[in-house]
Protein backbone atom coordinates (compact mmCIF):
# COMPACT_ATOMS: atom_id res chain seq x y z
CA UNK A 1 0.00 0.00 0.00
CA UNK A 2 1.44 3.33 -1.06
CA UNK A 3 1.74 6.45 1.05
CA UNK A 4 -1.22 8.00 -0.78
CA UNK A 5 -3.44 4.99 -0.05
CA UNK A 6 -2.41 5.04 3.62
CA UNK A 7 -3.37 8.71 3.81
CA UNK A 8 -6.74 8.00 2.16
CA UNK A 9 -7.31 5.14 4.61
CA UNK A 10 -6.52 7.46 7.53
CA UNK A 11 -9.00 10.05 6.21
CA UNK A 12 -11.59 7.28 5.83
CA UNK A 13 -11.18 6.27 9.46
CA UNK A 14 -11.43 9.88 10.61
CA UNK A 15 -14.52 10.78 8.56
CA UNK A 16 -16.67 7.71 7.91
CA UNK A 17 -18.87 8.03 11.02
CA UNK A 18 -19.53 11.75 10.52
CA UNK A 19 -20.24 11.23 6.81
CA UNK A 20 -22.67 8.36 7.44
CA UNK A 21 -24.46 10.42 10.11
CA UNK A 22 -24.89 13.36 7.70
CA UNK A 23 -26.00 11.14 4.85
CA UNK A 24 -28.49 9.22 6.98
CA UNK A 25 -30.23 12.47 7.95
CA UNK A 26 -31.00 13.02 4.27
CA UNK A 27 -32.37 9.52 3.72
CA UNK A 28 -35.48 9.70 5.90
CA UNK A 29 -34.79 6.44 7.67
CA UNK A 30 -33.79 4.46 4.57
CA UNK A 31 -30.69 2.71 5.91
CA UNK A 32 -29.92 0.94 2.61
CA UNK A 33 -29.97 4.29 0.78
CA UNK A 34 -27.67 5.84 3.42
CA UNK A 35 -25.23 2.96 3.08
CA UNK A 36 -25.32 3.09 -0.74
CA UNK A 37 -24.73 6.86 -0.84
CA UNK A 38 -21.91 6.66 1.71
CA UNK A 39 -20.26 3.84 -0.24
CA UNK A 40 -20.63 5.62 -3.61
CA UNK A 41 -19.25 8.82 -2.09
CA UNK A 42 -16.16 6.97 -0.88
CA UNK A 43 -15.69 5.19 -4.21
CA UNK A 44 -15.65 8.58 -5.92
CA UNK A 45 -13.27 9.94 -3.28
CA UNK A 46 -10.77 7.11 -3.74
CA UNK A 47 -10.84 7.53 -7.53
CA UNK A 48 -10.37 11.29 -7.36
CA UNK A 49 -7.93 11.36 -4.46
CA UNK A 50 -5.60 8.76 -5.97
CA UNK A 51 -5.10 11.16 -8.87
CA UNK A 52 -5.05 14.48 -7.01
CA UNK A 53 -4.63 13.62 -3.34
CA UNK A 54 -7.20 14.34 -0.61
CA UNK A 55 -8.44 17.95 -0.35
CA UNK A 56 -7.63 20.20 2.60
CA UNK A 57 -11.10 19.61 4.05
CA UNK A 58 -11.99 16.03 3.13
CA UNK A 59 -15.24 15.89 5.13
CA UNK A 60 -16.55 18.98 3.33
CA UNK A 61 -15.63 17.38 -0.02
CA UNK A 62 -17.32 14.11 0.96
CA UNK A 63 -20.42 15.90 2.25
CA UNK A 64 -20.78 17.84 -1.00
CA UNK A 65 -20.50 14.68 -3.11
CA UNK A 66 -23.00 12.87 -0.87
CA UNK A 67 -25.42 15.80 -0.99
CA UNK A 68 -25.25 15.81 -4.80
CA UNK A 69 -25.84 12.04 -4.94
CA UNK A 70 -28.87 12.38 -2.66
CA UNK A 71 -30.22 15.31 -4.67
CA UNK A 72 -29.97 13.20 -7.83
CA UNK A 73 -31.74 10.34 -6.07
CA UNK A 74 -34.62 12.53 -4.87
CA UNK A 75 -34.94 14.28 -8.25
CA UNK A 76 -35.37 10.94 -10.03
CA UNK A 77 -37.90 9.65 -7.54
CA UNK A 78 -41.50 10.65 -8.08
CA UNK A 79 -43.11 12.13 -4.99
CA UNK A 80 -46.21 10.61 -3.47
CA UNK A 81 -49.49 12.41 -4.19
CA UNK A 82 -50.59 14.15 -1.03
CA UNK A 83 -54.21 14.90 -1.89
CA UNK A 84 -55.24 15.59 1.70
CA UNK A 85 -52.39 18.02 2.42
CA UNK A 86 -51.74 21.46 0.91
CA UNK A 87 -48.29 22.84 0.00
CA UNK A 88 -48.73 25.37 2.81
CA UNK A 89 -49.25 22.56 5.31
CA UNK A 90 -46.12 20.81 4.04
CA UNK A 91 -44.06 24.01 4.38
CA UNK A 92 -45.52 24.50 7.86
CA UNK A 93 -44.44 20.95 8.74
CA UNK A 94 -40.91 21.83 7.59
CA UNK A 95 -40.93 25.08 9.57
CA UNK A 96 -41.83 23.38 12.85
CA UNK A 97 -39.50 20.41 12.31
CA UNK A 98 -42.29 17.88 11.71
CA UNK A 99 -41.60 16.98 8.05
CA UNK A 100 -40.01 13.71 9.13
CA UNK A 101 -43.14 12.64 11.00
CA UNK A 102 -44.66 11.51 7.72
CA UNK A 103 -42.66 9.49 5.18
CA UNK A 104 -44.83 10.88 2.37
CA UNK A 105 -44.28 14.49 3.39
CA UNK A 106 -40.54 13.91 3.92
CA UNK A 107 -40.19 12.35 0.45
CA UNK A 108 -42.13 15.20 -1.16
CA UNK A 109 -40.00 17.79 0.64
CA UNK A 110 -36.78 16.00 -0.41
CA UNK A 111 -38.00 15.94 -4.01
CA UNK A 112 -38.75 19.69 -3.88
CA UNK A 113 -35.40 20.46 -2.20
CA UNK A 114 -33.61 18.61 -5.00
CA UNK A 115 -35.22 21.03 -7.46
CA UNK A 116 -33.97 24.14 -5.61
CA UNK A 117 -30.64 25.82 -6.27
CA UNK A 118 -27.96 24.03 -4.24
CA UNK A 119 -27.26 26.98 -1.91
CA UNK A 120 -30.94 27.35 -0.99
CA UNK A 121 -31.36 23.62 -0.43
CA UNK A 122 -28.25 23.53 1.77
CA UNK A 123 -29.57 26.40 3.91
CA UNK A 124 -32.96 24.76 4.40
CA UNK A 125 -31.39 21.39 5.16
CA UNK A 126 -28.97 22.91 7.68
CA UNK A 127 -31.70 24.84 9.49
CA UNK A 128 -34.66 22.46 9.33
CA UNK A 129 -33.19 18.98 9.03
CA UNK A 130 -29.81 19.33 10.76
CA UNK A 131 -31.31 21.77 13.29
CA UNK A 132 -28.39 24.18 13.15
CA UNK A 133 -28.86 27.61 14.68
CA UNK A 134 -28.77 30.71 12.48
CA UNK A 135 -25.44 31.70 14.07
CA UNK A 136 -23.90 28.32 13.13
CA UNK A 137 -25.14 28.60 9.56
CA UNK A 138 -23.82 32.16 9.30
CA UNK A 139 -20.39 31.01 10.42
CA UNK A 140 -20.38 28.02 8.05
CA UNK A 141 -21.48 30.08 5.05
CA UNK A 142 -19.36 33.11 5.97
CA UNK A 143 -22.32 35.52 5.97
CA UNK A 144 -24.17 37.54 8.61
CA UNK A 145 -27.03 36.15 10.65
CA UNK A 146 -29.34 38.69 9.05
CA UNK A 147 -28.30 37.46 5.60
CA UNK A 148 -29.03 33.86 6.68
CA UNK A 149 -32.51 34.88 7.85
CA UNK A 150 -33.24 36.64 4.54
CA UNK A 151 -31.92 33.75 2.49
CA UNK A 152 -33.92 31.27 4.54
CA UNK A 153 -37.08 33.32 3.95
CA UNK A 154 -36.46 33.38 0.18
CA UNK A 155 -35.57 29.68 0.15
CA UNK A 156 -38.82 28.84 1.97
CA UNK A 157 -40.76 30.85 -0.64
CA UNK A 158 -39.02 28.97 -3.43
CA UNK A 159 -39.67 25.67 -1.63
CA UNK A 160 -43.36 26.56 -1.37
CA UNK A 161 -43.48 27.26 -5.15
CA UNK A 162 -41.78 23.92 -5.88
CA UNK A 163 -44.19 22.10 -3.58
CA UNK A 164 -47.14 23.80 -5.29
CA UNK A 165 -45.75 22.69 -8.65
CA UNK A 166 -45.21 19.12 -7.45
CA UNK A 167 -48.54 18.89 -5.65
CA UNK A 168 -50.64 20.46 -8.37
CA UNK A 169 -50.82 24.06 -7.16
CA UNK A 170 -53.94 23.66 -5.01
CA UNK A 171 -53.94 25.49 -1.71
Amino acid sequence: MGESDQHILAVYGATIDALYERVSRGCDGDRALAEDVTQETWLRAVRAWRRKGPPDQPLAWLTTVARNLLASHWRRRRPVRLDAVSPGEVVAAVDVGRARDSAEIAMTVRHALARLPSAQARLLEAFHFEEQRVAEIAETFGISERAVEGRLRRARQKLRRELESIMGGEQ
